[in-house]
């Protein structure tokens, strides 16, 4: 059995569905179930990772996304967290500064991980599900490294990556198909005191 690993890029999967109004719906997506999509029946899937960051400054979206982060967490999932940094910017047009929130540390939490896995010898493919270029010299200097080692992509809905694939062993496409059939219950229950509720927005 080859040995799986799953590098989820939370916020390049989240804007590919963000950005078309009709996949407002999937969002509240099970991963775990989603990826098994994307192995056949000679693989194994040993591990899932997301990687993400809290949005601070909106307390909404933090508690919608925590609310999503205990879904996957109970579904197995190891969640790796990074964060959001505010920068200065000017405006071309009216040359005024403004702040906003930039997240940062996602590619080079999955460029971290994947070496540290690699490393320990805990898979044979890694598949990441991202449409992120700035993780094209991490998978490069792996596939130089550990040539025996795999690595495939799945490419968000909405999503090109042409260099990203250029780069890769293999390279799928995420399809509405899997957002519908990989969704949460709109209701999970925990036990009798807990459960998790769809976000009224994601439906």
């Amino acid at each position: 059995m080859n040995r799986i690993v799953f590098f989820i890029d939370g916020f390049n999967l989240y804007h590919a569905l963000d950005g078309n109004i009709s996949y407002y719906k999937y969002k509240w997506l099970n991963l775990a179930k989603l990826s098994k999509c994307f192995i056949t029946t000679k693989d194994k899937i040993v591990d899932i990772f997301y990687f993400t960051a809290y949005t601070t400054w909106n307390q909404s979206k933090m508690d919608r996304h925590k609310n999503f982060v205990r879904a996957l967490q109970l579904v197995g999932i190891k969640i790796v967290l990074g964060a959001f940094r505010r920068r200065d910017r000017t405006c071309r047009i009216c040359h005024r500064k403004y702040s906003t929130y930039e997240e940062k540390q996602t590619d080079v939490n999955i460029s971290i991980k994947l070496f540290q896995t690699v490393i320990n010898d805990i898979w044979d493919k890694a598949i990441i599900i991202s449409g992120d270029s700035d993780l094209i010299p991490a998978i490069l200097a792996i596939k130089t490294t550990f040539p025996t080692k795999r690595i495939g992509i799945v490419i968000p809905i909405g999503r090109r990556a042409e260099e990203l694939k250029q780069t890769v062993d293999f390279h799928m496409k995420l399809k509405e198909k899997h957002l519908k059939t990989c969704q949460f219950d709109d209701v999970i229950v925990i036990d009798k005191n807990q459960k998790l509720i769809r976000p009224s927005s994601w439906r």
